[in-house]
């Protein structure tokens, strides 16, 4: 409990900082800026889903009877569905194509940006969660808790350019700087405390433990694909968009193996 108690407020901090580039920034960030958050985001959240999660899944499934891929494909895509669903029913607005998606609702363009990245920090929380959870049905197995630390510290890093894509927009919306830093920083609480409820709920749940691994990391993927790598490759800077994603992605595996 204490360890996750410490990931999951790493990660919140890490999104409070990420929200701090607004009283850095006065006009708007620039597109190669974005560009290169994204891609970076995109590459650890990858990397993060493979290695801290889906990995972990098929180890987890072995002493069960049946084939690992089972709990695992069916958990990755009830992940996806899930996301896929919330997606087209929550209202939300995404800064970098200002697109609204989900049910029509008289939300403020303000509220409709911070729904956004809330909604896709939930299923974050939870990997974290589920990660220490994993570790803690495991205690003979250190290599568990070492990689339930360096998902959460992917996870930190991948959230400072999600805490600047939340309060820079609404910063370009009209709200102060220092409102704007608020609101970016609470859209990230909904980590830990999704992240301590899940640790909770399984911390007796050895059984479902390969399932919940996979769902958490098909919620990440659906928002890789859906929104982030596409987000990363918008305007002229397709190339350092890819690489980004590529950096991003090395650096998570490197902090999995080294941690591992």
């Amino acid at each position: 409990m204490i360890y996750a108690l410490g990931g999951l407020s790493f990660i919140f901090v890490m999104t409070t900082l990420g929200s701090a580039t607004v009283f850095l920034f006065k006009d708007e960030i620039s597109n190669t800026i974005q560009t290169i958050f994204l891609g970076f985001a995109a590459g650890i959240m990858i990397a993060a889903s493979i290695f801290g999660l889906i990995l972990p899944s098929l180890e987890a499934s072995n002493p069960f009877g049946f084939p690992s891929w089972v709990p695992t494909s069916i958990g990755f895509l009830t992940g996806v569905f899930i996301i896929f669903i919330l997606d087209k029913i929550v209202p939300h607005l995404h800064p970098n194509i200002n697109k609204k998606e989900g049910i029509s609702s008289p939300m403020k363009r303000t509220s409709l940006l911070i729904t956004a990245v809330t909604l896709h920090n939930i299923p974050e929380g939870m990997a974290v969660g589920l990660s220490f959870s994993l570790a803690a049905q495991n205690p003979n197995n250190p290599i568990l808790l070492t990689s339930a630390i360096g998902l959460a510290i992917g996870i930190g890093i991948q959230n400072f350019p999600e805490g600047a894509a939340v309060s820079l927009p609404l910063r370009r919306e009209g709200l102060s700087s220092k409102k704007s830093f608020i609101l970016g920083s609470l859209s990230g609480i909904v980590e830990p405390i999704f992240g301590m409820i899940t640790v909770l709920v399984t911390s007796n749940s050895i059984a479902i433990m390969p399932w919940l691994l996979s769902a958490a990391a098909g919620a990440m993927m659906y928002v890789v694909i859906e929104e982030l790598i596409p987000d990363a490759h918008l305007g002229d800077g397709s190339d350092l968009g890819t690489i980004s994603v590529l950096i991003g992605f090395v650096l998570m595996m490197i902090l999995d193996v080294s941690l591992g």
